[in-house]
């Protein structure tokens, strides 16, 4: 590390001591603001900027680990070293006294300190930062069963899963009786690196009437599917009884047409050639 480095390292830590000291005994300032970014993108940290006086540094710290430390700021006009964590995102504009976060985690989420410095004293005030992240449209599965087959009526088992999001949440039913609904598998779990959860739950629901479900976990919603139908007449047997039923009628008609119609026969009686109609009723009595 260069010489002008350690000197600028060595300023920043005597001023951050400074900073502790004076907020020790500076007691309790303004509430809270709370703001919200989403995982991935940008916040940007406002800091009070009403002041008639010229205002000679803003320093933003955040308590981590049960420390305070120092994120990014100025002093009047120099630029101070900025811990590798957060040189490449952070920015901090001297003129709004503001700073601007980017690509937002998880672990950013807390509670930071704001400090506007006027005649060398900090005026503070807290930044409470919040985190989300939106889940995955959620998958919804359902395996009903029919009376008999192993229970005493129709059930079905319903599973609800999404994953990717933050803070951790919970599966919402919609459209079920919860009176005929019990809970056989609910699980919550943090994903190591992005810290972000999977939520998967399934729930067993006994029939009375077809009924239109859907779930939720956060803000996202799964599709509409419906459960409990009526059973209907097989489709296989439909189409079975269809092609029978016109190939009896094709018979039929062609019984018809050749009992109703024959071609020219020769009248030996007559000694002349002519058509003879047939009476299809008595023919069609031995069909």
């Amino acid at each position: 590390m260069s010489l002008h480095l350690r000197c600028l390292y060595t300023h920043s830590l005597a001023l951050v001591v400074t900073l502790l000291l004076f907020t020790a005994t500076s007691g309790d300032g303004d509430a809270v603001e709370n703001i919200t970014a989403v995982l991935g993108h940008s916040v940007t940290f406002r800091c009070p900027s009403n002041h008639s006086t010229p205002v000679e540094g803003l320093y933003i710290q955040r308590f981590k680990n049960d420390k305070e430390v120092f994120i990014n700021g100025f002093y009047r006009g120099r630029p101070i070293p900025v811990l590798p964590e957060y040189q490449n995102r952070t920015k901090v504009n001297e003129t709004e006294f503001s700073m601007e976060m980017r690509n937002i985690s998880i672990s950013d989420e807390g509670l930071y300190k704001c400090l506007v410095f006027i005649n060398n004293k900090p005026e503070i005030s807290e930044i409470l930062l919040k985190v989300t992240a939106e889940y995955s449209v959620p998958t919804i599965t359902k395996d009903c069963n029919k009376p008999g087959d192993g229970g005493a009526g129709k059930s079905c088992q319903l599973s609800c899963s999404a994953v990717g999001g933050y803070p951790q949440s919970t599966v919402r039913w919609t459209g079920l009786n919860q009176s005929l609904t019990n809970v056989i598998y609910n699980r919550s779990s943090a994903d190591n690196e992005s810290k972000t959860w999977t939520i998967n739950q399934t729930i067993v629901h006994n029939c009375n009437q077809p009924t239109n479900i859907s779930c939720a976990v956060g803000g996202s919603v799964s599709h509409t599917i419906t459960i409990c139908e009526t059973e209907s007449f097989p489709f296989v047997v439909i189409v079975a009884i269809a092609v029978v039923l016109v190939f009896v009628l094709l018979l039929v008609f062609v019984v018809v047409m050749k009992c109703c119609f024959r071609g020219p026969q020769r009248d030996d009686g007559a000694g002349e050639t002519g058509v003879r109609f047939i009476d299809c009723r008595s023919q069609l009595q031995h069909v």
